[in-house]
């Protein structure tokens, strides 16, 4: 099995259920993580990262769960050799009347689930 990474990938998009959420983009940070069966020829990273970038040029988004399970779904449906899918999506600005650095939700999902 081969792991491949991609980490800290940045989109600003609509993603929220709260009147300015859903006209203002806010960053969104993404960490992807793939296991890879063994096999011939590779993975590409660039096409793993446009997998994702497409989730966030469709349209508004209302939870950051909803992101992780469009980016696992579409990314283990991108190869066959894909085994496992760990979606990392975390929202830096987050008002919760205290400090927060972010919110961070992981979705893990398996090409046989």
């Amino acid at each position: 099995m081969i792991e491949i990474t991609l980490s800290a990938m940045r989109f600003h998009a609509l993603v929220g259920i709260l009147p300015h959420e859903r006209t203002t983009p806010q960053p969104i940070d993404v960490d992807l993580r793939v296991d890879v069966a063994d096999g011939d020829g590779i993975v590409d990273y660039s096409a793993l990262y446009a997998v994702v970038a497409a989730v966030f040029g469709s349209s508004h988004i209302d939870f950051l769960e909803e992101i992780g399970e469009r980016i696992a779904r579409d990314v283990l449906q991108h190869s066959a050799r894909i085994r496992t899918a760990r979606v990392a999506v975390r929202k830096p600005h987050v008002s919760l009347g205290g400090p927060l650095a972010f919110a961070e939700v992981v979705v893990v999902r398996r090409a046989d689930d």
